[in-house]
């Protein structure tokens, strides 16, 4: 998974556990929802400005957004 992947699907849980549409994400972070959009799709990088608004938008950190997955382990029987 590379990084936009990551920032991709962090960004999607973060908002929908907040309970945010994108149209009212991009509207609080006065982000263009398209944007959003290509974010969470993992086709375009985030910068920092953008990062630091979607933090403050939805009460996270911006390191929140970098996590990857936590790697899943095969079980022996």
């Amino acid at each position: 998974m590379d990084w936009r992947q990551v920032v991709a699907a962090n960004l999607r849980r973060i908002r929908r556990e907040r309970g945010f549409s994108q149209e009212t994400l991009a509207y609080e972070a006065d982000i263009n929802r398209t944007y959003i959009g290509k974010l969470e799709k993992g086709s375009t990088w985030v910068g920092l400005e953008i990062l630091v608004k979607l933090s403050t938008v939805l009460q996270a950190e911006p390191a929140d957004f970098l996590q990857r997955p936590a790697r899943k382990t095969a079980r022996k029987s």
